[in-house]
């Protein structure tokens, strides 16, 4: 079955159209027209998914995650109106150089080829992932959660309607359905067949990958993120800050985890964030914060305190639901260490007033984004202008940062040689 899979992914991304073809645009708005008319059928299958889910006993946190809701479905139509505007911009050759004598050379994109891409329990994510690799010319390979599976399963119907429409070969998207480990360990071994591999998920998952696979990989590792609030900050901006990066979709990779706040606005941080805490969506944070701080929190934040407190455990720890970690450092030298020893290098901010503060937290700390003054969940592509993305890279080669369509191609060099010999002083007649 394995091998039938990637066989007939090869051929489909070998037989597709090269890039830039009109193909490829047509699919994009089939896709969103075939979602719009589906939408009720994909959404019945996703509550299907939720009331296993909760037979399972799954957290609400993880829960919410399984929902397709109408922000996911603007959310789409947005990233599909992206890739369908921005699709022309990719088959323009590069910029020609002039090399020795009258040779000449520019650069022409290439689709990375046969991806895999491996997911949790995250409903929206077949869609846009099918949609932006189809698109650039790459055969994709969707291996997603049992947790999401009769989702899929009806998104998978959607995809395949839309590539008929636009006359793109089938096996350009497979939505792999087997919940069986071992057929994902056999695909990680096979880089004979697949060219890259995008883990999306939680640690384990991509450590998984790492150890199993030879595959390159774009890697969309763990969010441990912290937001370090600086003495000279506003309470009332942090506050509302802390909760904006922590309350919407918790178990997101760019959650707030940890907030670093800087000793000398400690109780002024905290009574405004008590006060911000008041509002209707924050009415399950939880705070784990040390004993000598659970003294100093106001009245209006004590029934928020986890008893267990926090531990050295909760250091680097992400919480996947609305528990969020206080700890108070001494300066902002003791802040950039902390991140630096428990940080995922995802997401990390700084609040402050100094510039001088901003551009030596930027300088110390090593991330794929840094954030100042602003919420961690600015570390979102069309947040950044950069278009619909897949993941967030958190690795250190071709892509670090959100998964663009453009880090979704390779790209070929075209020597324009001019009967050029490269070592012989004349050229063979």
């Amino acid at each position: 079955m394995t091998d039938e899979i990637l066989r007939r992914a090869r051929e489909a991304q070998r037989s597709a159209p090269p890039v830039g073809d009109k193909a490829y645009r047509a699919f994009v708005q089939a896709a969103r027209e075939r979602m719009d008319a589906h939408w009720t059928e994909l959404t019945e299958a996703g509550d299907r998914d939720i009331a296993q889910a909760r037979e399972r006993g799954l957290s609400e946190a993880l829960i919410e995650r399984l929902r397709l809701t109408d922000r996911h479905r603007s959310a789409l139509e947005n990233a599909f109106e992206s890739v369908g505007a921005a699709l022309p911009h990719h088959h323009v050759a590069g910029e020609s150089v002039h090399g020795m004598g009258d040779v000449r050379a520019h650069r022409v994109l290439r689709p990375l080829g046969v991806i895999l891409m491996i997911f949790e329990a995250r409903a929206e994510i077949t869609l846009r992932s099918a949609v932006m690799c189809a698109a650039t010319g790459n055969a994709v390979l969707l291996r997603g959660g049992s947790e999401i599976a009769e989702t899929n399963k009806a998104v998978g119907g959607v995809l395949q309607a839309a590539l008929a429409d636009a006359e793109l070969p089938a096996g350009l998207v497979t939505i792999l359905d087997s919940g069986d480990r071992r057929e994902l360990r056999a695909l990680l071994k096979r880089d004979d067949e697949i060219d890259v591999v995008i883990p999306r998920g939680s640690p384990s998952l991509i450590e998984t990958c790492r150890t199993t696979s030879r595959i390159p990989m774009i890697t969309g590792g763990g969010g441990a993120n912290h937001l370090y609030v600086h003495r000279t900050a506003d309470p009332r901006v942090a506050a509302e800050l802390t909760l904006d990066g922590k309350l919407p979709d918790p178990a997101a990779c760019t959650a707030l985890e940890t907030v670093l706040v800087d000793e000398a606005i400690t109780d002024a941080y905290l009574t405004a964030l008590g006060e911000a805490a008041s509002a209707p969506d924050a009415e399950r944070l939880t705070l784990r914060v040390p004993e000598d701080l659970a003294s100093r929190a106001p009245s209006t934040l004590q029934k928020r305190l986890d008893p267990v407190g926090l531990g050295p455990h909760d250091d680097g720890r992400e919480f996947l639901d609305q528990t969020l970690a206080i700890r108070t450092v001494p300066d902002l030298t003791a802040a950039t260490d902390h991140i630096r020893r428990f940080g995922s290098g995802h997401t990390e901010g700084v609040l402050t007033n100094d510039d001088a503060t901003a551009e030596a937290f930027c300088a110390r700390v090593d991330a794929a984004a840094i954030v100042v003054n602003g919420s961690l969940r600015l570390n979102d592509a069309p947040a950044m202008g950069l278009g619909a993305a897949l993941a967030i890279s958190t690795g250190r080669l071709h892509a670090r940062g959100p998964v663009t369509l453009d880090t979704l191609f390779t790209h070929s060099w075209i020597v324009e040689g001019a009967n050029t010999s490269r070592f012989r002083k004349e050229t063979s007649q």
